[in-house]
């Protein structure tokens, strides 16, 4: 029987990893936990962090999960090193904010790295900012922000990044949209600081990273190994399955991902399972 894997974050942001994830791994099955119940985790104290990331690894172990993947910047800023000593016999793959891709892809250009208070006072993204500074980054603690983005409320959401990021409209290139609650608001971003700035998040890097250990490992899902080879024979056949597996994929994630909210939330479940389309 194929072993889940296992991810969490403080609400439902990280279905935005998730949903990268998924491209590459859709044969997986999948837990995902929201800890809505300790939302949010930006300003919350590190032990508390830990404490909290430590009961739902061992609660996602427990359900024979045989990856953990935190899809929380602040988790993994304040936790991850804990949790990678204490349990050290499944692989745990981290989101970081994506300040690197900009010294790779966009050094010259003004950046703002948007994420929680806890993720930017945190000592581990302090070293990734050091180790790669462009010296024309500006760094904005989004206090409350992936709060609003929870609920939903797209009025208030509007109303925080008007009143939060507008001034910066003109005067920066690169985004790094440093929580993983903020891809879900990529469009109402661009809105604001405009259609050409440039926007980079973790999501699909860690997903690669993520099949890469499964296979190094052995304990990737076969189905996602077994690739056809097209040829002038088959190759009408094969683009029709392919068309098929792509419509049914949408039915597919409704009963190989289980949801699990700390607050028994329906409503974050049934919002949950719609961003997920």
């Amino acid at each position: 029987m194929n072993k889940p894997i296992g991810i969490f974050d403080s609400g439902i942001g990280g279905v935005t990893v998730l949903r990268e994830i998924i491209k590459i791994l859709p044969n997986e099955e999948y837990i995902y936990y929201s800890d809505s119940l300790y939302n949010p985790y930006g300003d919350r104290t590190q032990k508390e962090i830990q404490d909290r990331s430590d009961y739902i690894v061992q609660y996602l172990i427990d359900k024979n999960c045989k990856a953990i993947v935190i899809a929380c910047n602040t988790a993994t800023a304040m936790a991850v090193n804990y949790l990678r000593s204490k349990y050290t016999k499944i692989p745990i793959i981290a989101i970081e904010p994506a300040y690197k891709m900009v010294y790779d892809y966009s050094y010259k250009n003004p950046t703002l790295v948007m994420a929680t208070k806890g993720t930017i006072k945190s000592e581990r993204f302090n070293i990734l900012l050091q180790k790669y500074d462009n010296k024309k980054t500006t760094l904005l603690s989004c206090i409350g922000l992936a709060d609003i983005i929870e609920k939903g409320d797209q009025k208030e959401i509007k109303d925080y990044l008007d009143k939060n990021i507008s001034k910066y409209k003109g005067k920066v290139k690169n985004v790094v949209l440093g929580c993983t609650h903020y891809p879900l608001i990529e469009k109402e971003i661009k809105e604001v600081l405009g259609e050409d700035i440039i926007i980079f998040q973790g999501a699909e890097r860690l997903a690669v990273h993520l099949k890469d250990v499964l296979e190094e490992k052995g304990l990737i899902q076969k189905e996602n190994l077994e690739k056809e080879k097209i040829n002038d024979s088959n190759e009408k056949e094969i683009i029709e399955k392919e068309k098929t597996n792509k419509s049914n994929l949408k039915e597919k994630n409704k009963t190989n991902i289980i949801f699990i909210d700390s607050s028994n939330n329906e409503v974050k479940k049934e919002r949950f399972y719609e961003l997920l389309k």
